[in-house]
């Protein structure tokens, strides 16, 4: 929130006096601040934002970075492109043919661009079933209005303070659903859209990102107004509007999104079959019976919904439920009462047995949208996942309702009820560490896996655990170009974060694949793996006070290595082979510094990772060509075992991006390679 001189003279006596004791602490933050983080190729628009399976489209792409861009890939292999030339056969810069194979399936796959950096950063890029345009002239106007036909979609982007304009005909009682994706797309949009009779004149109108179920009162032609919620347009605000004609009844499933972070810890099997929720079911006198374990499918709709379910349990049983909604892209936020049935006379008696309500974020999630005291992403959700303990046999009663479900009338608001017995087991996420700075960073940035040589980057590795799982998990990855090793630090027993280590060696070669990440645990006896879902930015943000972060599931893990520049500093251990030790005693590990570039200030104050040593710090010189990282088993009472270990800190590089260009200081983090360790038991 900005406070201007109007909103300060009108603060109370006491926060005002707060503003002017902090102003000089923030005026100096804001002077001292820098960039932050090393540059990064980056995919920011494509237009048009997707094409119709089976057809090709010509593309125009922008972005950070992407300077020698020579091809453009997708995670579908069945989503192709060549570059556009020119007539003496040159490539046109940016431009590309995009070929979308017939059997490539309908939704959100990622585009990205390869670059002299490597692979940059993923935009969204949408395969529908529908024939597909592109706006390519200003439609401002009512005279100007470009007309579309029903069961098409439309790429386009916001004008700047106007409105553009689409006209359709339709029948009398003619159904026509109007869809307008953008923030499911990665669009910085919030559209306001309205359907208008001929004249111009708003007959519905959607500011929630909605969409308009509209059913023509006459034969005629009709318009759609679309713009931005504040007017704002340009390239960064594009969206995909959709007009289908639909059945006089039922549901609209609406066009493709990408899944947001919390959505990675809803694990529930395509193929399962639930039962359907039956209406009405509002009162207890009308409950829906179920027996468990189950599964049911229902929605929160209409407004105000309330769903009943009875089912018979017996003292001693513990029962574990989890409900669906917002990972399922909804804009939900499930409640749970589950309640003893018992009698009193003639009369019901309910005795609570849990209320149930949100999945906590596993970690702390910054207050602020980005490093100061946390990671910027939530892997937590409104959602819920908990368990009930059965304390006397007989009847009981769950009820079911979206919190704020009074405002929301929209029948696609489904949730997936699943009650069942203990079934422990884990979810995966992660995402690229940030820069922690005191020093005015507000920066929350996308951060493709574009390895310099040289280079490690740190991931955390965050899991939601379920049904009582309490094991620690082994992490790893395969599938990485040459040259390229990920090193997990485990995520020990009953913790919930974990580090992902991938290096490009100093003598990487250029190169690129699709990777996968993984976490492996024990449970029941029984080896179990799952996989680790990527998160990043949708965009980078540079102060999150001007614009909320908004990040997302990725699609894919791919991973690069680029030579074109090598990484500022390499730390690494003087031998590559196991670091082993008594338990109790002292484990020097010597370190070898390779510069690239100059650094201001002498050293990093290094904190560790892995082995329980998240206290520890070290000085890592930035002036020598050597230090050692000393760890005092004893002192932090690290038990016998096989641990990956590493430091990290933040530097400031004079970084050039040519010979001739004048240095800038670039804050970034600074990682050691990953140090394998072996604590051997005393005595042996």
């Amino acid at each position: 929130m900005r406070t201007t001189l109007q909103d300060f003279a009108i603060l109370p006596l006491a926060l005002r006096r707060l503003a002017i004791y902090h102003l000089p602490f923030a005026m100096a933050l804001c002077a001292s601040a820098q960039s932050v983080g090393l540059p990064a190729p980056r995919l920011l628009t494509t237009l048009p934002m997707g094409a119709q399976a089976g057809t090709s489209v010509e593309v125009a792409i922008t972005g950070q970075h992407i300077e020698g861009s020579s091809e453009l890939h997708f995670s579908h292999p069945g989503i192709t492109a060549k570059a556009v030339v020119d007539k003496a056969g040159k490539p046109v810069a940016n431009k590309f043919n995009i070929s979308v194979a017939k059997d490539v399936p309908t939704g959100v796959h990622e585009a990205r661009v390869m670059t002299d950096l490597g692979l940059s950063s993923s935009r969204a890029f949408n395969v529908g079933s529908l024939p597909e345009v592109t706006r390519t002239k200003a439609n401002t106007t009512l005279e100007t209005a470009m007309p579309l036909k029903l069961n098409s979609v439309c790429n386009a982007t916001t004008t700047s303070r106007a409105v553009d304009h689409y006209s359709f005909e339709a029948q009398k009682d003619q159904r026509i659903m109007i869809d307008c994706a953008a923030r499911g797309i990665d669009s910085k949009l919030k559209p306001v859209v309205i359907v208008a009779d001929s004249e111009g004149r708003d007959l519905k109108v959607e500011r929630l990102g909605g969409v308009i179920d509209f059913q023509a009162p006459t034969d005629g032609t009709y318009l759609v107004k679309v713009h931005e919620l504040t007017f704002q347009g340009g390239p960064y605000f594009f969206y995909r509007l959709a007009l289908v004609e639909a059945p006089e009844s039922g549901a609209y499933q609406r066009m493709a999104s990408t899944r947001t972070v919390s959505s990675f810890s809803w694990t529930a099997t395509a193929d399962s079959s639930p039962s359907q929720e039956a209406e009405p079911n509002n009162q207890a006198a009308k409950a829906q019976n179920i027996t468990l374990p189950c599964e049911i499918a229902g929605s929160f709709f209409p407004a105000a919904d309330v769903d009943t379910f009875e089912f018979e349990a017996k003292k001693g049983e513990t029962w574990w439920v989890e409900v669906a909604s917002e990972r399922l892209g909804r804009p939900t936020d499930p409640f749970a009462l589950v309640q003893h049935v018992g009698k009193d006379g003639e009369k019901e008696k309910l005795t609570d047995i849990a209320e149930l309500n949100d999945i906590p974020s596993p970690v702390k999630v910054s207050s602020n949208h980005y490093a100061y005291d946390g990671p910027p992403y939530n892997a937590g959700s409104p959602d819920i996942l908990g368990k009930i303990e059965i304390k006397q046999d007989g009847l009981h009663r769950l009820t079911l309702r979206d919190l704020f479900g009074g405002t929301r009338n929209d029948p696609n608001n489904v949730y997936r009820l699943v009650i069942r017995q203990a079934q422990p087991d884990f979810a995966l996420v992660s995402w690229a560490m940030h820069m922690v700075l005191r020093n005015g960073d507000r920066n929350c940035l996308s951060k493709p896996i574009a390895l310099r040589a040289g280079a490690t980057m740190p991931f955390e590795v965050v899991v939601v655990r379920k049904d009582g799982f309490t094991g620690k998990i082994e992490l790893g990855m395969e599938g990485l170009p040459k040259g390229v090793t990920g090193a997990g630090v485990r995520i020990p027993a009953n913790k919930s974060r974990g580090i992902m280590l991938i290096t490009a060696e100093s003598d990487a070669p250029v190169g690129a694949s699709s990777a996968s990440m993984f976490g492996v645990a024990q449970i029941e006896g029984k080896t179990v793996r799952r996989p680790v879902r990527m998160a990043s930015m949708a965009w980078p943000v540079k102060d999150h006070w001007q614009e909320i972060p908004s990040p997302r599931l990725l699609a894919d893990v791919p991973v690069s290595a680029t030579r074109k520049e090598l990484a500022p500093l390499t730390i690494a251990p003087t031998e590559k082979k196991v670091w082993e030790a008594e338990a109790g005693q002292k484990l020097t590990i010597p370190l070898k510094h390779t510069r690239r570039m100059e650094f201001s200030g002498a050293a990093i104050n290094a904190k560790a990772f892995g082995a329980g040593l998240e206290k520890m710090k070290i000085d890592l010189s930035l002036k020598d060509d050597q230090s050692e990282a000393v760890i005092d088993l004893a002192k932090y009472k690290v038990p016998p075992g096989d641990y990956v270990v590493a430091f990290y800190g933040g530097a400031v590089a004079k970084y050039k991006s040519t010979e001739k260009a004048k240095p800038k200081d670039i804050a970034d983090i600074v990682v050691t390679e990953p140090i394998p360790i072996r604590v051997k038991p005393k005595g042996k």
